[in-house]
């Protein structure tokens, strides 16, 4: 990912490619959430409260824009930081500490959620998931070209155990402890995600 690191460095230092703030709400779609739920299979936590929501082509990818920098700037908008770009690991891992949020803004992948036992869902161009702490996810298969961009909620930590590396109790605690994000990714602090996570 040498070359989209590149890209990136050079888009934040122009300008070039980036969307302003002006501009983002005209490059969200407004779209019903999806959302799944997967059960703790005594390897993967996945999350007992909070489901997996998925918003499907909500993002506009024209062209006008880099489509990893569209997603950047609608994320860092909504306080999801820490982002980075690449594609989703073919291992199944998951996060004890922090939410994570995905925007797909290349190819496509179809991608395993919530454990060995979980689903196998197509991810495309413009869709978002938002992964609740907890949730097993594993790439299946993906396109040549797939390029991933992932963020965080403000508060919390990144790790990335994979099933037989965590110490399953203290996982299942870590992940009880992480709070529900003040703002959804996608659509700020009116957005659905807020009522499909209230505490």
């Amino acid at each position: 990912m040498l070359l989209e690191d590149t890209k990136r460095f050079l888009e934040k230092l122009t300008g070039f490619g980036r969307p302003q703030r002006r501009v983002l709400s005209s490059l969200v779609r407004e779209r019903k959430p999806a959302t799944f739920r997967f059960r703790d299979d005594g390897e993967t936590p996945n999350n007992p409260n909070l489901p997996l929501v998925i918003y499907c082509n909500a993002v506009v990818l024209d062209g006008a824009f880099d489509s990893a920098a569209v997603f950047e700037e609608i994320f860092a908008a909504n306080h999801w930081r820490d982002s980075w770009r690449d594609g989703i690991y073919d291992f199944l891992h998951f996060h004890t500490m922090t939410h994570e949020v995905l925007g797909i803004a290349r190819g496509s992948a179809k991608v395993q959620f919530g454990g060995a036992r979980g689903r196998v869902l197509t991810v495309k161009p413009g869709d978002v998931v938002v992964l609740p702490a907890g949730t097993g996810h594993c790439r299946q298969s993906a396109s040549s070209d797939l390029l991933v961009v992932g963020a965080y909620p403000q508060t919390g930590r990144y790790n990335e155990p994979r099933p037989q590396e965590a110490d399953y109790e203290k996982a299942r605690a870590a992940i009880a402890k992480v709070k529900p994000p003040r703002v959804d990714p996608l659509y700020g602090k009116e957005g659905p995600l807020l009522a499909l996570w209230k505490p």
